[in-house]
C-alpha cells in the first residue's frame, strides 16, 4: 500500500482507532527516539500498530489488538498524571476509499484516500478531543447534580439550611471542576498536521461536524459559566451570613453597653 503509516497493509483495508482519556496529563518525555511525529507524539506499538499520545491525557491506538493496547498502557502507567478509572473511550473505523475524496459518513466508517500518518493524526486529534470532552461533560454533570438540590431549596424557601462548611464544600466542588475543565485541551485549535497538509482541512472540518466538537465546547462553556455564577452566589450567601452575624454581635454589644450604663446610673442614685 502506498503512502501508509503502517508497516503492513491492514486486513480488508480497514483500521480501527481506539481513543482513551486515561488521565489529566501524559508525560511524553523519552519517546522522542521512537517518534513518527513530534506533535502530537506518534510511535509504533504492538505488531503493526501506532499509538498517538496527547499531553492533555488522551491516547489513541490504531491497528492494535486489545492485548497490545493493554501492554502499551502498562508501559505508560508511570507517565500518567491524575489517572482516570475507568477511562473515557471511543472507537472509530476508517477504511481505504481509493481515489475518492475523504468522507465522514454519519455513524459509518471514515473513508480516507490513504493511510498516511497525517490523516491518522487528524482522525486521532478529533477522537482524542471527543473523549476528553465526554469526560469533562460527565464531570460538569456531577457538579450540577450536587448544586441542583441547593438551588431548589433556595428557590422554594429563599434560604438554605446548609452550614457554612457545606456551602464551602459546594464552592470547592464547583471551582475544582471549573479549574480542571477550563483550558485543559484547546478544542478550537486545529491539529498541527494541517500546517503541513492544508489539503486535509476538509477532512478535519467533517470530523468536527461528526463529533460536534464546537457545539459541545459551547455547551460546556455555558455550563461552566453557570457553575462559576453559582460559586459566586454561594460565596455571597456566606458573606451575607457573616455580615448578619457581625450586625447581631454589634447590636448585642450596644445593648450590653446600654444596660451597663443604666445600671451604673441606678447604682449611683442608690448610693446617694
Amino acid at each position: 500500500m502506498k503512502n501508509s503509516a503502517f508497516r503492513s497493509d491492514p486486513p480488508g483495508n480497514r483500521v480501527t482507532a481506539h481513543a482513551l482519556n486515561v488521565g489529566d496529563r501524559i508525560n511524553t518525555v523519552g519517546f522522542e527516539k521512537e517518534a513518527l511525529s513530534a506533535i502530537p507524539l506518534a510511535v509504533r506499538a504492538g505488531k503493526d500498530g501506532i499509538a498517538i499520545l496527547l499531553r492533555y491525557g488522551a491516547v489513541v491506538f490504531a491497528g492494535m489488538s486489545a492485548e497490545e493496547e493493554a501492554a502499551f498502557l502498562e508501559r505508560l502507567s508511570t507517565r500518567i498524571g491524575g489517572r482516570l478509572t475507568p477511562p473515557e473511550e471511543e472507537t472509530a473505523t476508517f477504511e481505504l476509499a481509493g481515489m475518492g475524496e475523504d468522507q465522514v459518513a454519519a455513524g459509518g466508517p471514515i473513508q480516507v484516500r490513504d493511510f498516511s500518518l497525517e490523516r491518522l493524526l487528524i482522525i486521532s486529534d478529533a477522537l482524542a478531543k471527543s473523549v476528553v470532552l465526554a469526560h469533562d461533560e460527565r464531570e460538569v454533570a456531577k457538579v450540577f447534580e450536587i448544586i441542583e438540590p441547593f438551588v431548589r431549596e433556595l428557590a422554594s424557601s429563599g434560604k438554605t439550611q446548609r452550614s457554612r462548611r457545606g456551602i464551602l464544600k459546594l464552592i470547592g466542588d464547583a471551582l475544582l471542576v471549573q479549574h480542571n475543565v477550563s483550558g485543559r485541551v484547546a478544542i478550537a485549535e486545529k491539529p498541527d498536521a494541517l500546517w503541513d497538509r492544508p489539503d486535509l482541512e476538509r477532512l478535519y472540518a467533517r470530523l468536527e461536524d461528526e463529533y460536534e466538537l464546537k457545539q459541545r465546547v459551547d455547551a460546556l462553556n455555558r455550563k461552566l459559566a453557570v457553575v462559576a455564577e453559582t460559586a459566586n452566589t454561594l460565596a455571597d450567601i456566606i458573606d451575607t451570613r457573616r455580615s448578619l452575624r457581625l450586625e447581631i454581635i454589634v447590636v448585642l454589644l450596644i445593648a450590653f453597653e446600654i444596660v451597663i450604663a443604666f445600671y451604673q446610673i441606678y447604682a449611683a442614685r442608690g448610693g446617694h
